[in-house]
């Protein structure tokens, strides 16, 4: 078990802007240097008609709570709309992905424990990595599995 003894704060106009590999917005609220390894926590804000590559975490569960907008997940074999309110808690090793099926923009909120994953955002906003190559080399890192990086030459 993790211990961090520092609250982590993260109020409007102080966090940080990242970028998800499907182009969406992503707002980091705390990370697993900042929680000594315990979470990673974010928003993401989807266009309509916007999603990631179907994945697989291999180190963390990851919950999912829609704030606004419905979206349709896939989860292993499970496929079911998640509109307002909806939470979704998915173990390590179950391939997913989800889709904003609405008009308007959707906003999801998201926790990884054990955290790290969060990083996947920052290095893409950092880097400018924007080729399914460049993003899927620091999927790989981050142990995350889906088509690209099961392509990658390793």
């Amino acid at each position: 078990m993790s211990d961090f003894q520092k609250a982590v704060i993260s109020t409007p106009g102080s966090e940080r802007l990242a970028k998800a590999p499907h182009g969406a917005k992503v707002v980091v609220h705390a990370t697993a240097a900042e929680t000594n390894g315990a979470f990673g926590m974010w928003e993401t804000f989807t266009l309509p008609g916007k999603d990631p590559t179907p994945h697989t975490h291999t180190r963390e569960t990851e919950v999912f709570r829609v704030v606004c907008g419905t979206y349709r997940f896939q989860c292993g074999d499970e496929e079911f709309d998640a509109p307002p309110g909806t939470v979704v808690v998915l173990p390590p090793y179950v391939r997913h992905s989800w889709r904003n099926i609405g008009d308007e923009p959707g906003q999801m909120f998201a926790i990884v424990t054990p955290g790290g994953f969060e990083q996947l955002f920052m290095e893409i906003e950092a880097s400018g990595a924007a080729s399914p190559d460049e993003i899927a080399m620091i999927e790989a890192r981050l142990g995350i599995i889906n088509d690209e990086t099961l392509a990658l030459d390793r």
